[in-house]
């Protein structure tokens, strides 16, 4: 829900402050508002217009009472949506004292230099880097929640003239008939610019200045998107469901990143995928009913300069829940979470890694699972290789149920353990030229397998050694990884998109795919 407060100065509405926020149930057909197999928007929750929640000062509490007799959680919600509201008007009364003491000629005048310097730091310091030509590539999404997984096409063909990008989106394929749609074309692109500007920080000289460049509206002078027809991922015709759109919105990421490599001699980050929604609903002990949702986080991908982080997360101010919060609060008992070893994808600079995390149910209920990159990892870059997907279980009389990326209500039993293991960032870099002791590191502190390092770095350590103590045999390393160096018929690829992909065009994950 977006809530907009008006700010005054001299009678005249001069900006609008605002507070969007993703909220745990705004009613529809499942608990959490985002099913996996929804085919139109009225099964994804209450669609409010814009509509006056205060008028005057005075409180509408008709469009309250719609609005909490739609949800599973009216308390909750409408003490968020109080929140949201009360920031913004926090928000505006401070604006409204800038204007009062510096006058709106002065503000205005602040607000553009701020667009303007943005916009001059991304034409001037960061598109100079990109030579001048066309450039193109896809990616995909493997899944939609309904129909049988296939590859969702998202096309890309950049243009780069002077100070100026077109990001071209033709070639995109159809809609999807479940809820992985993204309607991106609203307000000329606006957000879809913004939202995918901040890749190319990557081009900054350093990271600490990539650091301080910010993003905003000054950035949309110097791209320009051309959309394909109505009826595609990204230009979706009403009433088709969006609740799974982070799928195509994380993926313009990725699009964007690889299309510039391919300018750049592959200085730019590998692939990551760090949103992913997995939940449980049901009644507790006392049969009150409860819902647990969380966003968690993966490894990102390898840069030039360093490997890739490990479990973050790329939804501002968004973590995992910690253990005792969620003992305390569900009928849940997690009983691990740890990092992933080998999630990363093998690179001269390793791709961060995803984490696993076990949740034991305490009474009967069902789990909830929004996730992409089931199937295909986290693309490697520059002679990188791709990260570890996504997979979530559950243990079932000895035997593990996989389950796919949409699930809207899988049934557990009390006792039963739901493992969840997130991406890895993709590597960057061939492998066989990251630094033998930075892969020993690597395997004692338990970042990578034994296996992983002789198999993907080359490198051998010494027999019997014990894992804290494990000790490189350089003379076996060199010869090893000059025979491997050996047995390559081609270049390393520029990208990696991981043995998923193949499989997925061979028509091998279809038995894997699981949806309730």
């Amino acid at each position: 829900l977006c809530s907009t407060v008006p700010v005054f100065h001299d009678g005249e509405v001069v900006a609008y402050i605002q507070a969007f926020g993703h909220h745990d149930d705004v009613g529809g057909r499942v608990p959490g508002s985002m099913p996996g197999t929804a085919t139109t928007v009225f099964e994804e929750g209450i669609a409010i217009p814009p509509v006056k929640l205060y008028d005057a000062g005075v409180r509408n509490d008709a469009v309250f009472t719609i609005i909490r007799r739609n949800t599973r959680v009216p308390d909750m919600l409408a003490a968020d949506l109080d929140s949201e509201i009360q920031a913004c008007v926090m928000g505006a009364r401070r604006m409204e004292g800038l204007f009062a003491r510096f006058g709106r000629a002065q503000v205005e005048a602040c607000f553009q230099t701020i667009l303007d310097k943005c916009r001059n730091i991304y034409r001037d310091e960061l598109l100079a880097k990109i030579a001048d030509g066309e450039y193109v590539w896809e990616d995909y999404v493997e899944h939609d929640g309904v129909t049988d997984p296939k590859l969702h096409k998202l096309a890309l063909k950049m243009t780069k003239k002077a100070g100026h990008i077109t990001l071209d989106f033709n070639g995109t394929d159809p809609q999807s008939t479940g809820p992985i749609n993204w309607p991106a074309d609203y307000a000329d692109g606006a957000f879809l610019i913004k939202w995918i500007a901040p890749i190319l920080r990557n081009l900054a000289d350093t990271p600490e200045r990539a650091a301080e460049i910010h993003v905003n509206e000054g950035v949309c002078e110097i791209f320009e998107i051309i959309f394909p027809p109505k009826g595609t991922l990204i230009t979706p015709e009403w009433p088709a469901a969006t609740n799974a759109r982070s799928f195509v919105l994380l993926r313009c990421l990725g699009l964007l990143a690889g299309v510039v490599a391919q300018a750049v001699d592959g200085r730019m980050p590998a692939d990551q995928e760090t949103i992913r929604y997995t939940g449980f609903f049901g009644n507790d002990a006392i049969g009150k009913p409860f819902l647990s949702r969380e966003v968690l986080g993966g490894g990102s991908g390898g840069r030039s300069y360093a490997d890739g982080n490990d479990a973050i997360h790329i939804v501002p101010d968004s973590r995992n829940q910690p253990a005792e919060f969620t003992e305390t609060k569900f009928p849940l008992l997690v009983e691990k979470l740890a990092l992933r070893t080998d999630s990363g994808g093998p690179g001269q600079r390793r791709g961060g890694l995803g984490y696993e995390k076990h949740y034991r149910a305490l009474v009967d209920c069902r789990t909830i699972v929004t996730a992409d990159r089931v199937r295909l990892g986290c693309y490697g870059l520059n002679g990188g290789k791709a990260g570890q997907p996504f997979c979530v279980t559950v243990d079932a009389e000895g035997a593990a149920i996989e389950l796919g990326g949409l699930v809207d209500g899988e049934p557990v039993l009390a006792g039963q353990v739901v493992k969840v293991v997130t991406t890895g960032g993709g590597g960057w870099g061939d492998p066989l030229e990251r630094e033998p002791e930075m892969v020993q590191r690597d395997v004692t502190e338990g970042r990578v397998s034994r296996e992983s390092a002789h198999d993907d770095y080359g490198v051998v350590f010494a027999t019997g050694a014990d894992l804290e103590d494990a000790q490189i045999d350089i003379a076996a390393t060199n010869a090893h990884r000059a025979a491997m160096r050996a047995r390559r018929t081609e270049a390393l690829p520029m990208i990696d998109r991981g043995e998923g992909y193949e499989k997925m065009l061979r028509g091998e994950c279809l038995p894997r795919m699981r949806q309730v």
